[in-house]
């Protein structure tokens, strides 16, 4: 197997060829950043938050639950790029948006105006490894949905999620992951791996997530895996649930 991915990982690189030879030339990186990644976001979240909704309902049907001890909840969500979870927090939700990418900004605004029921504390452009311009025990709850994918560490994100979240607080997260081992869907993962990462912005498509959620603190956590459909792409395992602190 191991010389068929390599063959086929060489296939799907002379296909991509013009975007490898870009990135050589310094030129695909920011243009991704900019132009091709929101872009490209923007269209595959369509498809994918048709397709995730109701677990989504389901994942953040107890939010409420977390209200911190004045009533309010303050939501952080980090990788917010076009701010399609906003429709599923609860009313009156503080929320403080975080992308490394300032480029989301344009759909960022659109998905704010559709959902006013919401109070916009702040935009802060921040990695999930360093939050560090947001304060030790500050918020009631963290939302990470398809990021953890392409964070460069995940224990040290994770790491900053406890951090930031005050004792008793949640972190939520709906996330592909790697597919079974011997199955055909990781086969094509491992073949479509080093030309989606530089396609994706650095998208990684084999992370156990669930392993990393397990080694991190939290005093309880939910965890289930499923499956959403994604035609044509190989990100259809996923994982769902919440850790709490």
């Amino acid at each position: 197997a191991g010389a068929s991915v390599l063959l086929l990982r060489a296939c799907l690189a002379l296909l991509a060829s013009p975007i490898y030879l870009l990135s050589f030339l310094g030129v695909w990186e920011p243009f991704c950043r900019k132009v091709f990644f929101p872009f490209i976001l923007d269209k595959i979240c369509v498809i994918h938050d048709k397709k995730s909704k109701k677990h989504k309902q389901e994942l953040f049907r107890n939010l409420p639950d977390f209200r911190g001890p004045s009533g309010e909840l303050r939501l952080l969500e980090i990788g917010t790029g076009s701010g399609s979870n906003f429709q599923f927090y609860p009313p009156g939700c503080k929320v403080t948006c975080t992308d490394i990418n300032p480029s989301f900004q344009e759909s960022l605004s659109k998905s704010m105006k559709k959902n006013q029921h919401l109070h916009y504390e702040r935009f802060l452009v921040a990695a999930g490894e360093d939050l560090c311009q947001v304060a030790s025990g500050s918020v009631d709850a963290v939302v990470c949905t398809l990021v953890l994918c392409s964070v460069h560490s995940v224990s040290s994100t994770l790491r900053e999620v406890l951090r930031v979240l005050r004792p008793g607080g949640a972190f939520y997260f709906l996330e592909h992951v790697a597919a079974e081992h011997s199955s055909w869907r990781y086969f094509w993962q491992q073949v479509c791996y080093p030309t989606w990462k530089l396609v994706f912005a650095g998208c990684c498509l084999t992370r156990e997530l669930w392993k990393n959620l397990e080694e991190a603190k939290f005093s309880e956590l939910k965890i289930q895996h499923i499956s959403v459909a994604m035609p044509w792409m190989p990100i259809e395992p996923h994982i769902v649930g919440y850790g709490v602190k």
